[in-house]
């Protein structure tokens, strides 16, 4: 149900916020720059008229979605920091200081899933208007990253100890009986386990492991003798994923990383430091030169980067309403020449390029590199390096939010270096809200 509206003629005995704020604050201006009414009229449709409890105000739910990636949060700090940030509660809609939390941390999540996918692409479409005519440009860049998952580094031996574990607490909770839990036996086999690459342990280590998955496939087998018939439909899909990494081998593709997050991909993107990463791949789709984000797609599988940009073209497409001219990537896209009207350019080399051509090109891939810094602040500003939403429905609002918010960032962040162009644009809103009032116009400088 719909909270009602406030009544805001009521006169209050305390100062408002537009009394009290610096109305050249960066949040004070983007408060006033976002369309909120765009957020009532598209998410209205998830609240029921009269039945239920009245919910949160939706401009409060999108503001703290706004702000915990803004200022790289979790849903318990942004809802701490809201009852002691003026800027904050101003931003969300409040106009009087409020001394208590706006709502319980786990109400994010409801709301996440309330507006699912589609509410979230319209926060990010918002913030594409914000950024106006520079993100309009008829070029574009293109390229893929991986945010990883939040899953410890997948080991055959971990799976096999949580599948133990897991079992464990599943005749727990049936007041099922098991004919031995393992307890001891598991914790001094994870003592053989220690040490492994010494050569004098490697051997030990390596009994340790197979005696560990034979106790997993034991318990497993054992729950599917005794749980009724009716209980063994509830936890099957858990089952199935228990004996699928009990039988998955080293080569084997489709493999399972993470019993909780079963979708989770290995992905080698040829770095360094990280050989591989766990998770889902990204495409970032950014504006050449002013670098606005016009499109940001998780794909849930390790797509060839190439096959990646039909999917990654029609989101742009929808979300800015124009069709890119030409769209720079790197090498790894060899092979497709146009997408959807647009133009795909990779770096090659052509002898009867006239030297005009050749130094356009070269310019053209020398700002396409601007997009790897680009995806850099993402990941550490903008909660992109590590994905804490569950399964695939996280992980392609995680990246949208990300993509979001670096926008409205960038917004903030020119408003912060142009004072005084923030003072005209004020006095002009003000001078055009006085003529539609009707009011006598009245300028002091």
């Amino acid at each position: 149900m719909l909270a009602k509206l406030k009544d805001k003629q009521q006169l209050g005995f305390f100062s408002t916020f537009e009394e009290q704020l610096n109305h050249q604050h960066p949040l004070y201006i983007l408060a006033n720059r976002v369309d909120w009414k765009k957020f009532d009229e598209g998410f209205k449709k998830h609240y029921c008229e009269n039945n239920g409890a009245p919910a949160k105000p939706i401009r409060l739910m999108v503001g703290l979605l706004i702000l915990k990636h803004i200022r790289n949060l979790s849903d318990e700090s942004v809802v701490q920091q809201w009852a002691e940030n003026s800027y904050y509660q101003y931003f969300c809609g409040e106009e009087y200081f409020a001394s208590a939390e706006p709502c319980v941390p786990t109400e994010l999540v409801e709301f996440r899933k309330r507006i699912r996918e589609e509410g979230i692409e319209l926060i990010f479409q918002e913030s594409i208007r914000i950024n106006g005519k520079d993100g309009k440009e008829e070029d574009g860049t293109t390229d893929t990253t991986v945010q990883e998952k939040n899953i410890t580094f997948p080991t055959d031996s971990k799976l096999h100890k949580k599948i133990i574990d897991q079992c464990k607490d599943i005749s727990e909770k049936e007041n099922l009986e098991l004919r031995q839990t393992y307890t001891r036996t598991i914790k001094k086999l994870s003592f053989d386990q220690r040490f492994r690459n010494h050569p004098k342990n490697y051997g030990r280590a390596r009994k340790a492991d197979k005696k560990i998955k034979t106790i997993a496939g034991r318990l497993v087998r054992e729950l599917e003798r005794k749980l009724p018939a009716d209980t063994l439909k509830k936890y099957f899909s858990s089952l199935t994923i228990f004996k699928k990494v009990l039988s998955q081998k080293r080569n084997d593709t489709q493999k399972i990383y993470s019993l909780h997050e079963p979708n989770v991909q290995c992905i080698s993107k040829g770095k360094e430091h990280k050989k591989y990463e766990f998770g889902s791949k990204v495409s970032i789709t950014t504006t050449k030169k002013s670098g606005v984000i016009i499109g940001a797609l998780n794909i849930p599988k390790n797509d060839y980067d190439a096959h990646t940009l039909e999917p990654a073209l029609k989101q742009q497409q929808r979300l800015t309403g124009y069709i890119l001219k030409n769209n720079f990537v790197d090498r790894g896209y060899r092979g497709i020449k146009n997408v959807l009207g647009t133009n795909i350019i990779t770096p090659e080399t052509k002898k009867e390029k006239t030297n005009y051509q050749k130094q356009k090109l070269r310019n053209g891939f020398r700002r396409r590199a601007a997009i790897e810094p680009k995806i850099g602040h993402l990941k550490s500003d903008h909660r992109l390096s590590r994905n804490f939403y569950k399964g695939i429905f996280g992980d392609n609002i995680n990246v949208m939010l990300a993509a979001a918010a670096m926008n409205f960032k960038r917004m903030m962040n020119k408003w912060k270096e142009n004072p005084s162009l923030l003072f005209f644009v004020r006095t002009l809103q003000q001078l055009f809200y006085d003529l539609t009032a009707d009011k006598k116009v009245k300028m002091a400088f």
